[in-house]
């Protein structure tokens, strides 16, 4: 299995969905039928793709499993299958977090603040499709989560 460790940007995300970024029209009423697909169809492409991802990356552990007699050798592997596994737990999560989002298509709360209810953006959810809080309640909790912290 070759590596991929590349960290996905929305330009990413947009390309393996095969869309372009959302071109909004003027006076277009926000979250309607034709931007629930474009989003929908982002969503849907990257969730397969990271469940294609984390099935490889199984199926690399298990082809992978060697037992070196070597105990640096042995430690090394142990390594690498750690970080595969920690990197897998973290796609795991979201996976989780992608579904999530899917589900709010069918109460039609995607594109809306899970806090105050007003509009993410367009131009938000595509650089973070599974964005559940507008910019300002965003930057809310990270302040209060920062307060708290200290």
């Amino acid at each position: 299995m070759k590596k991929n460790n590349s960290i996905l940007s929305s330009l990413n995300i947009l390309s393996i969905a095969g869309v372009s970024p959302y071109k909004e029209k003027h006076n277009e009423i926000y979250m309607n039928k034709k931007q629930l697909l474009h989003f929908k169809k982002i969503l849907q492409a990257w969730l397969d793709k990271i469940k294609n991802r984390t099935n490889d990356k199984i199926s690399y552990i298990k082809d992978e499993t060697s037992n070196f007699p070597d105990p640096i050798d042995r430690a090394s592997q142990e390594e690498e299958f750690n970080l595969e596994l920690r990197s897998k737990d973290r796609e795991r999560k979201l996976i989780k977090k992608i579904e999530k989002t899917l589900k709010k298509f069918t109460t039609n709360n995607f594109g809306y603040c899970d806090c105050c209810g007003i509009e993410i953006g367009i131009k938000r959810l595509e650089a973070h499709p599974t964005a559940s809080l507008c910019i300002d309640c965003k930057t809310l909790a990270e302040i209060r989560a920062k307060q708290i912290a200290e």
